[in-house]
């Protein structure tokens, strides 16, 4: 192949050029073929713009002017559609800096690069350059839903896992942006009563060197090449074959499609770390234009609190304009509605290398005109030390609840388990916390209970099903001879490791499954589902599929009877969440007297400190609601091992005599323990709205939580039959009904 020819041309009007917009962009009142080229690089004298507009042949420009490390010019013949790289070498002079063969290195791309272009050369490597894109896009009258944070329900999805599998999405464009816009795919999530989806990176990001010979890749894409570009991957084939523009639009199509069915969508975000890996590693961009400036050091190597083998420097203000930067360019480019922020502690670390709940960058996003509107959710910690955050970020954030996870879990799994081996050390305090919105974690920040994310599983870890199924972890397929992954699972396979055909175990897995989920939607605080668990789904006991694009992470859509079952329980579930909030004041639960808890034993009788404590006690009694609502919500966990007949205890709002009772402020911060006495001739019973228990049989014989309002209400202080590992929720209507 001969040797690329490179033009290297004049720079001249290049003092009009700007240093402040970083990256490529428009000239206003310019043609559309002149760009505004920046790119920081303090360290370095030179930097050269190489670029291909397209049919044409690689030219090369030394960039004129750097104000304050950034090297800038006006390029008068760079089109939209060209790719382009930067290239730097402090041993070479100017002249032999312009004398480049951009076929023969890996030019540096550019940080504010709106696509990657990835291509094999000659002799075999994988190259990637940046594109100068238009990012004109019709949105019509479609606008970003803006859903409360009280009535989001967040679904984790991964665009490729999602649709794989699924025979109403047509072939060519599952596991793509066009296939999560499905219509089947949208009445999936509308049908669950999800508000937002939120999807697993899908900035351009590539696979760690050692999955290369593997077989296997980056399945997760937590390995970021681009904060400004999106993953190509996920486009579909016509997509990608028909260029840069229809890769992009792809994405906004699929944005804007779910906005008009009023689902929010939420990015998965990894600015804490680069694919560039540890020092010494590939030159791909920040490596190579501003090491120090872009990655935290000390004593000349490399701090590393991802575990990744670099960490972004947030205490550099050129990292924060950055992430800054781009966290704008996709609300107002590509209209999203939030972020999560994987191991969020590293974006928050000071020169010191040490978390502050002040770090310019939470405050600054939580503040910024454009992002204070988007929904800003930590991974509330990180590797490094003084690593868990966990309830300590700043107002105008949410953090991933991990307590209520690990909390929720114990009950329902690890304590059970000891129970049934002749244990009994856990009460039920830690419970009640998680239920009520982990007030004593978020309380010192400011917070209130909506500041939780409460999670069960995230797309790290087990299943749903497989919390049920497996005490230890099975990732041998990750080539990693099980070393990879968590231990700590807090799980129980309820006497049978793995498959079994035992309908008795299978019984119990299915029940502990719409337990989970029950706890995590009826709690206070905004619930994510996992994208499957709604369906059962397994991963054989994997807890790191992070490398897993295969059956074995995707979305299982068969559907069989169990599948249908924990579907039907999780639609019913998040539909009586929503009923309750709309007969609740808008402000709930957040808004200081709006909001209240009461706590019950089985025998009707309000919970103290030493039945918090007491192991023995495992039924649990949560009737909450709000002064100003219409209705209050009675839940009975019974998270024993025995069946238990629970007194239906005495609505305090009927009876001025117990307007305070089961409130237990040392134990949970319930938030207005105050309440108002209805006037009323007397206490309205409870009606059941579903149980945990078993599904009825519709007429066609498909599986349902529903429950007839025929079934006879039950007045407070009748005793109910609860049996063990079970949920019933019940609803106390303040009029008569």
């Amino acid at each position: 192949m001969p040797e690329t020819v490179v033009e290297a041309i004049g720079t001249l009007g290049a003092a009009l050029s700007r240093h402040s917009q970083l990256g490529v962009s428009a000239v206003k009142g310019a043609q559309s073929s002149v760009a505004n080229v920046a790119v920081y690089s303090p360290a370095n004298s030179n930097v050269v713009l190489c670029y291909q507009p397209p049919g044409e042949a690689w030219k090369a420009v030394l960039l004129p002017d750097k104000t304050d490390g950034v090297h800038h010019a006006l390029v008068p013949d760079m089109p939209v559609g060209s790719r382009y790289g930067f290239y730097v070498d402090l041993a070479a002079t100017k002249e032999e800096m312009l004398l480049i063969d951009p076929d023969a290195v890996q030019l540096l791309l550019d940080p504010y690069g709106r696509y990657i272009h990835e291509e094999v050369n000659a002799a075999g490597e994988t190259k990637y350059m940046s594109v100068r894109m238009d990012d004109g896009f019709d949105w019509g009258t479609v606008a970003r839903p803006h859903t409360p944070w009280r009535e989001t329900i967040f679904y984790e999805a991964h665009v490729r896992g999602q649709t794989m599998l699924h025979p109403d999405v047509p072939e060519e464009i599952r596991g793509t942006y066009a296939g999560m816009a499905h219509p089947a795919m949208i009445k999936h999530l509308l049908s669950l009563g999800v508000t937002a989806v939120e999807l697993l990176p899908v900035h351009f990001h590539i696979d760690e060197p050692h999955l290369h010979g593997t077989g296997m890749s980056n399945y997760w894409g937590y390995n970021t090449l681009g904060f400004f570009a999106p993953h190509v991957g996920y486009a579909s084939a016509a997509a990608r074959e028909s260029g840069p523009a229809a890769v992009q639009d792809e994405l906004k199509g699929m944005i804007k499609l779910l906005h008009m069915a009023g689902i929010e969508v939420i990015l998965d975000v990894v600015y804490n770390h680069t694919a560039e890996g540890g020092q010494g590693g590939p030159n791909y961009s920040w490596r190579g234009l501003a090491e120090e400036q872009y990655y935290r050091m000390r004593d000349g190597s490399y701090y590393d609190t991802t575990g990744c083998g670099n960490t972004l420097n947030f205490a550099n203000p050129h990292v924060i304009k950055m992430a800054m930067d781009s966290l704008r360019y996709w609300v107002e480019e590509f209209h999203i509605d939030g972020f999560r922020f994987d191991l969020a502690v590293s974006l928050a670390r000071n020169g010191g290398h040490e978390f502050t709940n002040q770090h310019p960058f939470l405050l600054a996003a939580s503040t910024d005109g454009v992002l204070s509107s988007t929904k800003l959710i930590s991974e509330p910690w990180d590797v490094g030390y003084g690593g868990w955050q966990t309830g300590n970020f700043p107002t105008g954030w949410a953090d991933w609840n991990d307590s209520f996870r690990d909390q929720v879990r114990e009950v329902w799994l690890t304590d059970r388990a000891a129970m049934l081996a002749g244990y009994h050390h856990n009460g039920l305090a830690t419970f009640g916390d998680a239920l009520g919105g982990s007030a004593k974690i978020f309380a010192g920040s400011g917070r209130g209970q909506l500041a939780s994310i409460n999670l069960i599983t995230a797309h790290d870890g087990f299943t749903l099903a497989d919390l049920t199924a497996y005490n230890h972890k099975h990732n041998l397929d990750n080539q990693e001879d099980n070393r990879d992954g968590t231990s700590n699972n807090r799980s129980w396979n309820h006497g049978v490791e793995g498959i079994t055909n035992n309908p008795t175990t299978l019984a119990q897995r299915a029940k502990t499954s719409r337990n989970l989920m029950a706890t995590m939607l009826l709690a206070l605080g905004v619930p994510m589902i996992t994208a499957g668990d709604e369906l059962g789904r397994s991963q054989g006991g994997n807890n790191n599929v992070y490398c897993q694009d295969n059956e074995i992470s995707w979305v299982d859509w068969s559907m069989d009877d169990e599948a249908k079952t924990m579907l039907a329980a999780t639609i019913r579930l998040a539909q009586i969440r929503k009923d309750f909030l709309a007969l609740q004041p808008s402000t709930y639960p957040t808004r200081g007297g709006q909001s209240f808890i009461h706590w019950f034993g089985a025998d009707g009788q309000p919970m103290t400190a030493d039945r918090w404590k007491n192991p023995h006690e495992r039924v649990l009694t949560m009737l909450m609601g709000s002064p100003e609502g219409t209705v209050d919500g009675l839940v009975i966990f019974n998270t024993g091992v025995t069946d238990e007949d629970v007194i239906l205890p005495a609505n305090p709002r009927f009876s001025e005599a117990g307007a305070d009772a089961g409130a237990d402020t040392e134990t949970v911060d319930a938030q207005a323990t105050e309440q108002d006495v209805v006037e009323t001739s007397g206490p309205r019973p409870y009606m059941l709205r579903m149980t945990t228990e078993l599904p009825t049989r519709t007429d066609d014989g498909e599986p349902s939580f529903r429950l007839p309002r025929t079934i006879e209400p039950v007045p407070a202080g009748a005793a109910v039959r609860a049996n063990a590992n079970t949920v019933q929720i019940y609803r106390n209507d303040l009029t008569p009904l």
